[in-house]
Formats: structure tokens, sequence, C-alpha cells
């Protein structure tokens, strides 16, 4: 990785140029990371929590990113073998009951989007407690996606409106995108302008379907345990490359920064 001076020059470039404000990453590899280096899959697991830590104290203390939303479990992960799915429980339990006083000491908001009712009681009242305590962060909102599937989290959002209808709060015709949105996991925080996804997979794998419409995807062959500081700032200069054009011809913030900045 390069060293803290050269970090902070690209820091510096990508700052002068625009950086998108809510970054989501879809975290894969973690086992391969392991097998590749003849190790238990826990380990990968491990690894790949710490790269998770360091991530998180990267960008509350260096870029100007307010939202981080992060794939921890899909609602598809529980399909894995018993051991391994016991030994991530416990890891989320641990980082969620040890790491929280950093997070409020950095000014982090932590909140945990997903079917969290069918996680195990720990994790269930370690998330709570985290949720809780981080509530007055301003600094960064990291949104946890556990137990998250992004057809299900649309099919509630449709539920609930149905809901809201059949209970006459509002007639089908005020139902429209806004409305919609707002009753997601993320209503109220603006979509995800870029989607990370590391190990060399190129799906969503059923994440954000909703607030991806227009995001700009960036695949990386790098391992999650591996994605450091570094890997983030190659990402936010590549999305800074393109050009943002949200289906019309006038182009969207990333490239008109870019402009601005090379003058």
């Amino acid at each position: 990785m390069p060293g803290s001076q050269e970090l902070a020059k690209r820091i510096d470039a990508l700052k002068g140029a625009g950086l998108p404000q809510h970054v989501a990453i879809i975290m894969d590899g973690n086992r391969r990371w392991a097998l590749e280096r003849s190790l238990p899959i826990a380990e990968g697991h491990r690894a790949g929590a710490e790269a998770v830590e360091r991530l998180i104290r990267f960008v509350g203390e260096s870029l100007p990113i307010r939202y981080l939303t992060l794939y921890a479990f899909s609602s598809e992960n529980w399909s894995r073998a018993e051991a391994e799915i016991g030994y991530l429980m416990s890891l989320f339990e641990y980082y969620l009951t040890e790491k929280i006083g950093e997070f409020i000491e950095k000014g982090v908001l932590l909140q945990f989007i997903g079917d969290t009712s069918q996680l195990p009681l720990g994790v269930r009242e370690a998330a709570q407690r985290a949720a809780d305590s981080t509530s007055k962060g301003t600094r960064l909102t990291v949104s946890v996606a556990m137990n998250y599937g992004g057809r299900d989290e649309i099919v509630r959002a449709a539920r609930k409106l149905a809901g809201d209808v059949a209970a006459n709060a509002i007639s089908p015709d005020d139902i429209d995108e806004d409305r919609l949105a707002a009753s997601m996991y993320l209503g109220g925080i603006e979509d995800p302008e870029l989607i990370i996804r590391t190990s060399g997979e190129q799906r969503l794998s059923n994440f954000l379907l909703w607030q991806c419409a227009y995001s700009e995807l960036i695949f990386t062959e790098i391992y999650w345990p591996d994605f450091d500081p570094s890997a983030l700032l190659k990402a936010l200069g590549e999305y800074q490359r393109r050009s943002r054009r949200f289906g019309g011809d006038s182009e969207g913030p990333a490239a008109k920064h870019l402009d601005a900045a090379s003058g």
C-alpha cells in the first residue's frame, strides 16, 4: 500500500474533483481469500471484518463521504454451512460490542437494514445497542445490510403502502417513486452514486435493486480482506472519470466536477 504522504496527495486530488456522497460495497471474497492461503474459512471472515473496520476508519477520518452501505450478510447466505454461519454471527456480535467506542468517538452513526428479526438474539441485541449508542453521530452514516435481500425490500415497501391504502391513509394515486423510495430501508438517504463489488464477480446479487438505478458500478478483482484505502481511492478515481448522464444528454455531477478541476 502507498505511504501516508502519497495517500494524502491522492486524497487531495480526488477531493478537488468531487466525490460521491454515498458509496455502497458488496464485500465479497472472504472465503476464496482464505482458501488460496490454505487457511480456515473463518480466518477469511476475520480478515474481512478487519477490512470493514479499516475502511470505516479511513472514510471517517479522510474523506467527505456521508453515507457508506455495506452488504454484510444476504438472505441467501443462510444456505451456507451451519458452522460458518455460527462463526459469522459470533463475529458480528463481537465487533458490534467491542468496537462501538471508536465509532462514537469518530462520529459514526451505525444502522442496520434487512430482516434483522431472523438474526440470533445476541446479534439483534448487540445491533440495537450499537444503533442506539451511535444515534447522534453526524460524520458518517454506516448502513450494514444483514439478512438483506433487494427484492424482499421492495416487497416490504409495497406491502407497507398497500396497508396505508387499506387504512385510507393515502390513495393509490398518491403512490409514486418518491413515496415508494421513502418506504425502503434507506428512505431519506440519497441513492448510492457508486457501488463497488470486490472479488471479480460482476453482478449485484440482490443488493439495493431499487436504489441502484443510476449508480456507477465498479468491479475489482481484489478479495475483500485485501481491500484497503488505496483500492478505495482507485475506485473513486474511476468513478470521477465517468460521465453520469442519467439517461439524458447532459453530463452528471462526476464529469462536471472533473471538468471544473481540469480547468
